[in-house]
C-alpha cells in the first residue's frame, strides 16, 4: 500500500485535503470519486520520515519550473471550480513541495486578504513571478477569465522549460568534454611531462639536443609547475571577472551581439528568440493586453539584449501609426516568414492564433538545429583531444627516436 496525499472539491465547491493508503494513483481517483470529489491534486508520499536531512541545511530560496507549473494549473482548476480565491490559495501553499513557493504564497495571501489584486500581489516576488506572468493574470482578472489565463501561462512555462532542457541537454556533453579535456591537458603538464624530460635528460645527457616540439611543450610544463600559484588563482580570477561582467548591462549586449555573429550558434539563438516573442506575444494578446503593453513586457521576456532594443524601436513605430508586421518587416533579426504571418494576423483578427503556430514551427526548428550542432560539436572536441594526445606523443617519441640513431 502506497500513501497519498490529495486536494479534492466536493460536491459544494469547497476543497477537501487529506491523506488515503491504496494501491496506486487510479485507485485513489476511484476512491474520490465514489466520495462524490472531484481531486485536484494526488501526490504520494514516502511511508518512512527521515528526520535529519540535507534539505534542513541547504534549502534553495529558488522556486523551480517544475513547481510554479504545477501550482499554476492546480490555481486554474480550483478558480475554474469556482473555490474562492483565497481559500484556493491556503490550499496550494499548505500543500506545496517547496518550501520557497509556500513562504511566496503565504506572502501573497496576506496581500489578497488585504485587498489586492492577485497580479499585484505576485508583482511583489518577481523571482517567482516574472513580468509576463503577472501582467498575464492582471488582464485575466479585468476580463473575468482568470483560470483560462492560468491555464495558457502554465503551457508556457512548460514550453520554455522545454526550449531550456533540450539546450542544457545538447550542451551537456561537448562541456564534459571541454573540461576533460582541460583536466588531461594540466594533469600532463604537473605530472607526466616533467618525468618524461627527467627521463630524457637522463638518456641523452645534460647537452642532448631535443627537438623544438619537446622543448615547447617542456617549456610550457616548467612555466605551470614552477607558477601555479600564480596561474590557477589568475584563471578563476578571469573566470569571474567574465561571468561578472556578462552579467552587467553592457556585458550582456556584447555577449547578445557576439552569440548572434558566432555561425552555428547565431541560429538557434535566432529561433529560440522568435520562438520566444511569438509565444508571449501571443499569450498576451490572447489575454486582452494592448498591443504597446504586450510589446513592452515580450521584449524584457526574450532573453536577448539585441531583440529587446528592436523590439522597444518597433513599439515607437507602432505608437506613430504603424502595424507591427510592417515595424518588424525591415529588419534582419526577424525573418520574412514572421512579417507575413504576422501581417495575416492582423488583418483577421487572430494575431494570437498565428502567433502560436509560428511559435511551434520555429521550436521544432530549434529542435534540428540543436541536433546539428551537437553532431558537429562532438566530432570537434574528439579531434582536439586526439590533437592534444597526439602532440603530447610526439614530443616524447621524436626526442626517443633521435636517441635510438644516436645509440646505432
Amino acid at each position: 500500500m502506497t500513501k497519498f496525499t490529495y486536494v479534492a472539491i466536493d460536491s459544494a465547491r469547497k476543497p477537501v485535503n487529506g491523506n488515503i493508503e491504496l494501491d496506486d494513483r487510479a485507485s485513489v481517483i476511484a476512491s474520490l470519486t465514489k466520495q462524490g470529489l472531484r481531486p485536484i491534486s494526488i501526490r504520494e508520499t514516502s511511508s518512512l520520515q527521515i528526520g535529519f536531512t540535507l534539505e534542513k541545511y541547504f534549502k534553495s530560496n529558488k522556486v523551480k519550473g517544475n513547481h510554479l507549473v504545477m501550482m499554476t494549473r492546480q490555481l486554474s482548476a480550483m478558480v475554474g471550480a469556482g473555490v474562492p480565491l483565497v481559500r484556493a490559495l491556503n490550499s496550494l501553499a499548505s500543500h506545496s513541495e517547496s518550501p520557497a513557493l509556500k513562504v511566496i504564497l503565504e506572502g501573497v495571501i496576506k496581500d489578497v486578504e488585504a485587498g489586492s489584486g492577485l497580479g499585484d500581489a505576485l508583482s511583489k516576488h518577481p523571482s517567482a513571478f516574472n513580468d509576463v506572468y503577472v501582467n498575464m493574470v492582471r488582464a485575466g482578472e479585468t476580463a473575468g477569465i482568470l483560470d483560462d489565463i492560468l491555464k495558457r501561462l502554465a503551457s508556457q512555462q512548460e514550453k520554455n522549460a522545454t526550449i531550456k532542457k533540450k539546450i542544457k541537454s545538447a550542451m551537456a556533453y561537448p562541456t564534459v568534454l571541454i573540461v576533460i579535456t582541460v583536466l588531461a591537458f594540466f594533469g600532463l603538464m604537473l605530472f607526466v611531462i616533467p618525468q618524461i624530460g627527467k627521463i630524457l635528460t637522463d638518456l641523452g645527457g645534460p647537452d642532448a639536443k631535443l627537438p623544438g616540439i619537446t622543448l615547447f611543450m617542456l617549456g610550457i610544463s616548467n612555466f605551470i609547475t614552477s607558477f601555479w600559484y600564480l596561474l590557477f588563482p589568475m584563471i578563476g580570477g578571469a573566470v569571474y571577472g567574465v561571468i561578472r561582467y556578462v552579467k552587467t548591462p553592457s556585458g550582456k549586449e556584447n555577449l547578445d551581439t557576439l552569440l548572434l555573429k558566432t555561425p552555428g550558434i547565431r541560429t538557434i539563438v535566432k529561433k529560440v528568440a522568435i520562438a520566444r516573442f511569438s509565444r508571449t506575444f501571443s499569450a498576451l494578446m490572447g489575454a486582452g493586453v494592448a498591443v504597446l503593453e504586450c510589446l513592452s513586457v515580450t521584449s524584457r521576456s526574450v532573453g536577448n539584449t539585441v531583440y529587446e532594443k528592436a523590439l522597444k524601436n518597433a513599439a515607437i513605430e507602432v505608437k506613430n501609426g504603424k502595424p507591427l508586421s510592417v515595424a518588424i518587416s525591415n529588419d534582419p533579426l526577424f525573418p520574412p516568414i514572421v512579417a507575413q504571418m504576422l501581417s495575416v494576423g492582423e488583418e483577421t483578427g487572430q494575431t494570437d492564433t498565428v502567433l502560436v503556430k509560428v511559435a511551434d514551427f520555429y521550436e521544432e526548428e530549434v529542435d534540428v538545429a540543436i541536433e546539428g550542432l551537437s553532431s558537429i560539436i562532438e566530432p570537434v572536441m574528439i579531434v582536439i583531444m586526439g590533437g592534444m594526445v597526439g602532440l603530447i606523443a610526439a614530443s616524447v617519441m621524436t626526442p626517443i627516436a633521435g636517441l635510438a640513431q644516436n645509440i646505432k
